[in-house]
């Protein structure tokens, strides 16, 4: 069902505090960026066509109706965008039930922020049917997920992270984002939002409000705390 972004909670900000963290999941929390392109490249395959890899920089991070609409223009392939969308998330599904690696420090993190109960969402492009699946393999109780069939305009806009924070009942300037490519980051910071990005495929540079670092493994609540602190 498709969702509007509703209107923000009564609770407001008090002082610099770090309200809630939302996470993005492919390529952030999973890594499975590279699922999708090779699911992309084998069904193309089968359809007479032969992806160029530079295109996978163009499709990463964005939502299904972007990407797969983007490859049906670029290969000229003879297949309708709803029927193309069932055979990526089938695809992609049977991937995922033999393998779904974390990234490196994602368990740990989500670990932390669960012992102090720091309130979490999970914000994806994905559709609800992936999202499902995935979350049994990250054992985390998430306050709230969002999924990009479930709100009207999902990333590049602002609405799923907009949605998460009203959600959560908190103010998305004092939310902390965790990202990883540039279409991700432009919903979290239309947002609002302060984002830690850690790019997968593509480089992405700082700017006010944006902090980019290597790796997970790098990012601890306190991290997140102080990024709050710097911004009094």
């Amino acid at each position: 069902m498709t969702s509007t972004v509703p209107a923000l909670g009564t609770r407001t900000a008090e002082g610099s505090a770090l309200q809630a963290v939302l996470l993005d999941m492919d390529g952030t929390l999973v890594d499975t960026e590279g699922f999708w392109w090779d699911v992309e490249v084998e069904i193309f395959a089968r359809l007479g066509h032969a992806l160029d890899d530079s295109w996978r920089h163009v499709v990463v991070g964005g939502p299904m109706t972007r990407s797969a609409g983007f490859l049906i223009e670029a290969t000229g392939a003879d297949i309708a965008l709803p029927e193309l969308a069932v055979l990526l998330n089938n695809g992609f599904e049977e991937r995922i039930r033999s393998a779904l690696p974390l990234m490196p420090g994602a368990a740990r993190l989500l670990a932390e922020l669960s012992a102090h109960e720091i309130p979490t969402a999970l914000v994806s492009a994905s559709h609800r049917r992936i999202i499902d699946r995935v979350l049994t393999s990250l054992g985390h109780r998430f306050g709230l997920t969002v999924a990009g069939d479930e709100v009207s305009r999902t990333k590049p806009h602002p609405d799923p992270y907009l949605f998460a924070a009203a959600g959560l009942g908190v103010d998305p300037a004092r939310c902390a984002v965790v990202e990883d490519t540039a279409t991700g980051v432009a919903s979290a910071e239309a947002a609002g939002c302060h984002v830690v990005v850690v790019p997968s495929l593509a480089p992405i540079g700082p700017a006010p409000r944006r902090t980019v670092v290597g790796s997970l493994e790098q990012v601890d609540l306190a991290f997140l705390r102080g990024l709050m602190t710097e911004m009094r």
